[in-house]
């Protein structure tokens, strides 16, 4: 009985069919070399045709197709049998598809995910795109994933007339330029047939982007004037609509009137979503989490507990862990029980390790002479005190005490502690009101209008630590806090290094995502960053609070173990300020 043939490479399987068809071994041979490539990926997709097999091989492991490439390169002996030369020969042919696939480097292995189509069942979407989208976020032509897009040409006239300046809008819209002019500019792309999104990288989107390069034709109703920006854009969806249907066709836009006028006629329209982190503000993390009332009766008997220095630890168990994260605080209040008050510092697959906290509303504990009121700001003061924290973020209303905390904090640690050099301060510069034009002097002349929340503060720090000193004393010690208070205006953070400062970014609900990156990028070895804001008061257009930079941070930073957040709850300026946020 004649012997299967060998092998054609390493590691490689012989086909079922080389042990049959003993009496005509030619025929056997050459089933054995069309086989062959498929039989090797059996395991990664048993389903797949034979003429897909190559294509599903390459896009799924680039290391594998480049090891199969160079197989046929190495030296065989003369004794081979003709079935693992033609082997050889057929792999060879194949290893030019191979090689130019892989030439593409990460994107090979991102290929998997490439056929996005499957998520639908219907045809893809159309989405026009407003002006303001990729004025608002220049990267949102990859954010629709298998669907196309389409840019009228007023769309394009729009961003010409914005590119010019130095303003965060102008920067976006020469961004956009430029990656449409890296589309355009790819060879082979045909503008009259469709740019593919991919083409420059962008494995995630996989639709097409078309521009108006013929006139469409469509009516609207004498009242919206031809010569509008906006009201050529609804043109330009209706005449897609009826071009294209049945498939849907809908506008994309930041701008609330437009998507009003073009659901009056009848058109879809809707929202950018893309740039929210969350739908609703109700969701974010707010890094405190209640232990249930039957924690110990359930719990008790499975925890551990020791001591190490001032703090007890405990190692906990159970179905709550998977809700907890690092640093997370976690409390235990019930009548007639003992209170538990600690925090997240380590957690493992099925356990959970609690910190207790140290207690700053005692007073042999007090702060720059403050002592903390309530139980969220005790669980701040922990993160502000704490140097293996690097960034703290915390959210709440007015009065519930932001500025203070982080100011006491930041001059105990600078003054006495000797653990930071300076304290600088900054925040976004947005009016409640009408601005009031430029303002005199130098910059922190010019920021000192904007900083009446540090002079507050600093105004009460410096009345509870002046003590019996008299008046040369507190204005010693006033002129001492001045001397390591800087403040610094966001205009000027790009390019800086923080080294061993502790930084205050107030009113950071008001900066976009990309600002919230680039102040936080700033800090440099030994360095804190404080972040404060309350999600209600946001003054910047086209910021929510889901899309806000302040809960891009604190949902990106939740679970990092130098990191921390906390959601002041309660007031503790007045009587009367707490009355007034209640019921105005």
């Amino acid at each position: 009985m004649p012997l299967p043939p060998a092998p054609g490479r390493r590691a490689a399987r012989l086909s079922p069919e080389a042990y049959e068809n003993k009496v005509n071994p030619a025929r056997a041979s050459s089933r054995t070399v069309a086989a062959e490539p498929e039989e090797v990926n059996e395991t990664i997709a048993p389903e797949a045709p034979t003429a897909a097999a190559p294509v599903r091989r390459r896009t799924r492991n680039t290391a594998e197709a480049a090891t199969k490439a160079a197989a046929p390169a190495v030296a065989t002996p003369k004794s081979t049998t003709s079935t693992r030369q033609a082997a050889a020969k057929k792999t060879s042919s194949n290893t030019p598809v191979t090689a130019s696939n892989g030439s593409q480097g990460s994107q090979g292995s991102q290929g998997k995910s490439l056929p996005r189509s499957k998520k639908t069942q219907g045809p893809a979407k159309l989405f026009v795109l407003d002006t303001n989208v990729l004025l608002h976020d220049p990267t949102s032509l990859f954010r629709f994933e298998e669907h196309d897009i389409f840019l009228p040409m007023i769309v394009l006239e729009e961003l010409d007339a914005h590119k010019k300046g130095m303003t965060e809008v102008a920067r976006n819209g020469r961004q956009t330029s430029r990656t449409l002019d890296a589309l355009a500019g790819v060879e082979g792309a045909d503008i009259g047939r469709g740019l593919k999104l991919d083409s420059t990288g962008q494995r995630a989107a996989g639709g097409c982007l078309y521009f108006q390069t013929a006139p469409l034709d469509y009516s609207l109703p004498t009242s919206l004037p031809a010569g509008k920006a906006d009201n050529q854009i609804l043109g330009v969806v209706a005449a897609l609509s009826k071009e294209h249907a049945p498939r849907e066709v809908v506008l994309v836009s930041k701008d609330i009137n437009m998507r009003v006028k073009a659901r009056a006629l009848g058109l879809n329209a809707e929202d950018y979503q893309n740039d929210k982190t969350l739908d609703d503000g109700d969701l974010l993390y707010a890094g405190v989490l209640a232990l249930p009332q039957d924690f110990w009766s359930k719990s008790g008997k499975n925890v551990e507990s020791w001591q190490s220095g001032a703090h007890t630890y405990y190692r906990i168990g159970g179905p709550i862990v998977p809700q907890l994260m690092i640093n997370q605080f976690v409390y235990f209040e019930a009548p007639g029980e003992p209170s538990l008050f600690a925090r997240v510092s380590e957690i493992r697959e099925k356990t959970a390790v609690l910190q207790t906290l140290k207690d700053f509303g005692s007073a042999k504990n007090a702060v720059w002479g403050v002592t903390t009121r309530n139980r969220e700001q005790n669980f701040a003061m922990n993160l502000l005190m704490d140097p293996e924290i690097d960034f703290v973020t915390l959210t709440g209303t007015a009065g519930t005490g932001k500025t203070l905390l982080a100011l006491a904090a930041g001059l105990t640690q600078v003054l006495d502690d000797r653990r930071y050099t300076e304290i600088i301060m900054t925040r976004a510069t947005v009016s409640v009101g009408e601005d009031i034009g430029f303002l005199p002097g130098t910059e922190e002349e010019k920021m000192g209008p904007w900083m009446g929340a540090l002079d507050d503060n600093l105004e009460f720090l410096a009345k509870g630590d002046g003590g019996n000193a008299g008046e040369w004393g507190r204005a010693a010690t006033n002129e001492l806090i001045r001397s390591r208070i800087k403040i610094k205006s966001m205009n000027f953070m790009r390019g800086r290094t923080f080294l061993n400062k502790y930084v205050i970014i107030d009113e950071a609900q008001n900066l976009t995502p990309k600002q919230m990156k680039t102040l936080i990028t700033r800090a440099g070895p030994g360095t804190k960053i404080i972040c404060m804001g309350n999600l209600a008061q946001i003054d910047t257009p086209y910021l929510t609070e889901g899309s806000s930079g302040l809960t891009y941070a604190v949902d990106r930073f939740k679970g990092w173990p130098h990191s921390g957040h906390i959601t002041l709850a309660r007031g503790e300026r007045s009587r009367l300020a707490d009355f007034a946020s209640e019921v105005l």
